[in-house]
């Protein structure tokens, strides 16, 4: 089989491990802050491997159930394997988190008792050569998270302008070289496109000048993750997901989000101050005239980050955070 990008799938079939064994980052500080019971409702958003799911499935024994969402066809398909002993309790909806209130409405549920997002990429998909996510194999760039939509890291990398990938590059990935980067791309697309992880990994690799080249992360790392956060428009999804979720969860319902970079973190750090305050007045006016009420109760002060314990265990684990939060 030929895939969009020219190659023959099957030249990176034979390099994908399989199976995929997925660490849940922070299993008991979830099951803890989500405040799993009985008979309570879940909602994983962010299905992948089904670890935080079984975890929840067990701590909510024997009558709690679980909604489990994901918009990875794999992940859906590996998810009920694994997990079909649990098929009375769980359910399973291919659906990005972004329509969670979509997603209810359809399954005919008004509230919910608890709500986790366990953000970012998972090792199913850096482990997959032919998804394109990782630098370290020279694969096709893809970076969809769901193989339905059209838009690829392909397009991004060889459509946009220079002004955009710039932008894409700085914005998303904090990246401090994007300029040099995007100028790198913007040049080799004059001999042909960027058509693979390896040439997009070399660019960005060789623009930003060696002794700038940072010591704990592959200096690629930045730019393939702001093109990863376009294709799969991450942030704003991760908004979505919060104003929607938020309204779904029933009084003393629980929020639970783990992220892994400062975007994403300071997204559900500003989200959840929003939602605790509820007047949006200006500080200048005497009184509230907007009638705001506030929707949620902070429960983490401050971001709660994994034990040395599990980062020794779990090296993707080493720059998470959680914050949780409770609707009123």
């Amino acid at each position: 089989m030929i895939s969009d990008f020219g190659f023959r799938i099957s030249d990176f079939e034979s390099h994908i491990p399989h199976p995929i064994s997925h660490i849940p980052v922070m299993p008991e500080e979830v099951i803890t802050f989500l405040g799993c019971k009985p008979g309570k409702l879940y909602v994983d958003g962010t299905l992948g491997g089904g670890g935080h799911t079984s975890l929840i499935l067990k701590a909510a024994a024997p009558t709690g159930k679980v909604i489990g969402m994901d918009w990875d066809e794999d992940a859906i398909a590996t998810t009920k394997e694994s997990l079909k002993d649990y098929s009375e309790r769980m359910t399973i909806v291919r659906e990005n988190f972004a329509n969670i209130k979509k997603v209810m409405k359809d399954l005919d549920i008004e509230s919910v008792d608890g709500i986790l997002l366990d953000l970012g990429i998972s090792s199913y998909h850096l482990e997959r050569p032919d998804r394109g996510f990782s630098f370290r194999f020279d694969a096709p760039l893809d970076m969809r998270m769901d193989k339905r939509q059209k838009k690829t890291a392909y397009h991004i990398v060889n459509e946009s302008s220079h002004k955009t990938l710039e932008e894409i590059i700085w914005k998303y990935g904090e990246e401090r070289w994007a300029k040099r980067i995007a100028k790198a791309m913007v040049e080799e697309r004059r001999h042909g496109p960027i058509a693979t992880t390896k040439q997009l990994s070399d660019l960005a690799s060789s623009a930003i000048p060696k002794k700038f080249h940072p010591r704990e992360i592959h200096p690629a790392t930045r730019t393939f993750q702001a093109i990863r956060i376009a294709v799969n428009d991450e942030l704003n999804n991760l908004n979505k997901a919060i104003d929607d979720g938020v309204n779904l969860l029933g009084s003393g319902g629980r929020m639970v989000i783990i992220s892994f970079h400062s975007l994403e973190d300071r997204i559900v750090k500003q989200s959840f101050r929003r939602l605790s305050k509820g007047c949006i007045c200006p500080n200048d006016f005497p009184k509230c005239v907007c009638g705001n009420l506030p929707k949620l109760k902070i429960i983490t002060k401050n971001p709660i980050t994994p034990s040395w314990e599990e980062v020794a265990k779990n090296p993707r684990a080493r720059s998470a955070k959680l914050r949780a939060s409770e609707r009123l």
